[in-house]
């Protein structure tokens, strides 16, 4: 039974989609910006029922707080003019005390409501075990609340929102509807990108008359991502449940496999999804930003991370990395280490403070328990550890004279960065923190092969076949990737080429979904993996 908590479930695919874009082609523009606002509600009524009054209350609300934050600034602006120059500092600094005042109840706000509903329970289950730890006879009732689909994207929508019109960076809109369609997109409202006003607020609202062009290339976004999604995740979907869910059965070679399945599943399920949304946006005329860039080609972990969730990344940097490393208390601290450590290990002490913040973040964003905590920790020691060893590294790939872009030692730091990134993913995925270092401890002390030659490895949920449909499907996207990264725009090139060629492409893209991918008789759908964060 196809159920409408996915965009790949048939209502989307094959109803609200299409039925939202032959209205769209119909009418006027100041009519297609109702088909697509009213489209978004439908369909996050559909997902949420009634849980869509958290999207409509965060709307209104950043909308009047963005109005009020406006209002300051005006006035701050009018009545700067009739003060002598030596008091403007001055009444300046009052002005930003409001603003400060109002950003702080916006931030506690939207910050909170998405604190509360999805980490009270992991606060109130901790804090009990560890009453219980210290004998201290009181046990708190553990709360559970219904989470609203996509409320972690568009918190950080709301929240970027507000910051970008304190900064001064974007204008205070005064049209709700407007703001209301950037919020509630509805290609977007459940993984993301994380979009930021000033790149689709204004695209949205100009609602452009459908084009050949964008319907012809938002399409082939579709079904690339269908194929990654259908043909590959889900298909890894049931070995990767028995393995994950019995860990204790199964040994260390059976681990490190269903590490790497894991692995493949996210990022084709997330990337798969990406494709979806960008090509149904891009059907519209509408760009929205990339969330990948053929991550596991990076040499680093720093770099991996740079292009993979590009948007939350980004996100994390301009509204919590950057503010700390430039606030006056790091600031200081950065000067006197550099004095002290030299211009490349000084700021690393304070840079290492906002990253750890940055890590804390991330985790947390992801889930509510350990090993998410775990994951973001890890990450921030890779990144800091790979930060503090480079003049190191430098300094010995010099004396062993190793030519650092040479390719045998780029195809070295792919390799080291795609494991580094698989054992995270490990944690990630893991039942909690401690079944995560039983499965990683299992991979050094109980390696075997025998499942393998026994053949049992194909009895877990994948057989044979599906392990040669899965490596097949990404061969052709590591292909594809390197010819990306050759900066070649695969789709550009297949636009000029004859049409019997082009059709030829897209029906065997249609074919191999049809064919190879995960659906029918006894098949669990599978949501978005990315919409339960």
């Amino acid at each position: 039974m196809f159920t409408f908590n996915s965009y790949f479930s048939i209502q989307y695919l094959a109803l609200l989609l299409p039925f939202t874009v032959a209205l769209y082609a119909f009418l006027p523009q100041k009519a297609r910006r109702v088909v697509l606002l009213g489209s978004s509600y439908v369909f996050f009524w559909a997902i949420s029922g009634k849980l869509i009054a958290y999207l409509l209350f965060s709307t209104l609300s950043i909308h009047h707080i963005g109005l009020w934050l406006a209002s300051i600034q005006d006035e701050c602006d009018r009545t700067v003019q009739t003060v002598p120059k030596e008091s403007r500092k001055e009444l300046k600094a009052r002005f930003l005390s409001k603003q400060r005042v109002f950003m702080g109840f916006a931030v506690i706000l939207h910050i909170g409501i998405l604190l509360v509903l999805k980490y009270t329970p992991f606060f109130t289950s901790n804090l009990n075990s560890l009453f219980k730890l210290f004998q201290i006879p009181i046990e708190m009732e553990i709360p559970s609340f219904v989470l609203p689909i996509g409320i972690s994207f568009y918190t950080l929508q709301a929240v970027s929102y507000l910051f970008d019109v304190y900064r001064r960076k974007i204008p205070a809109d005064r049209n709700l509807f407007r703001l209301a369609l950037f919020m509630g997109f509805f290609p977007q409202i459940m993984e993301g990108p994380i979009c930021r006003y000033s790149d689709t607020a204004q695209n949205l609202w100009e609602a452009p008359k459908l084009q050949w062009h964008n319907l012809t290339f938002g399409m082939q976004r579709i079904l690339f991502g269908m194929m990654k999604k259908m043909v590959v995740a889900d298909r890894l979907n049931l070995f990767i449940q028995n393995v994950f869910g019995a860990y204790e059965s199964y040994d260390g070679f059976v681990t490190a496999i269903a590490m790497v399945c894991y692995t493949i599943q996210l990022y084709m399920d997330f990337s798969g999804t990406m494709d979806l949304v960008i090509g149904s946006a891009q059907i519209f005329g509408v760009r929205l930003p990339e969330n990948f860039q053929r991550p596991f080609f990076s040499r680093t972990i720093s770099e991996f991370w740079k292009r993979w969730h590009i948007t939350l990344g980004t996100w994390f940097k301009d509204y919590i990395f950057y503010p700390l490393s430039m606030s006056k208390p790091l600031k200081k601290l950065t000067s006197r280490s550099r004095k002290r450590l030299g211009n490349h290990f000084g700021p690393l002490v304070s840079g290492s403070i906002a990253l750890f913040c940055v890590w804390l973040c991330n985790g947390l964003w992801h889930g509510a328990g350990w090993n998410y905590l775990f994951f973001g920790m890890y990450h921030f020691a890779l990144i800091l550890c790979g930060s503090l060893i480079e003049p190191f590294v430098i300094r010995l790939t010099g004396a062993l004279h190793i030519r650092r872009d040479s390719l045998p030692y780029r195809i070295m730091q792919i390799i080291r960065t795609g494991i580094l990134v698989c054992i995270g993913e490990l944690f990630f995925r893991a039942e909690g923190l401690r079944a995560g270092l039983t499965m990683f401890q299992k991979m050094f002390t109980d390696f075997s092969l025998a499942t393998f030659h026994d053949r049992t490895l194909f009895s877990f949920g994948m057989d044979k076949f599906d392990f040669l449909v899965v490596f097949l499907a990404m061969v052709l996207i590591f292909i594809i990737g390197i010819w990306q990264e050759k900066g070649k725009v695969i789709r550009k090139q297949l636009s000029a080429k004859p049409v019997a060629v082009r059709f030829a492409v897209y029906y065997l893209l249609i074919l191999a979904i049809v064919i190879f991918g995960a659906y029918g008789a006894g098949y669990i759908p599978v949501d978005p993996i990315y919409a339960g964060f």
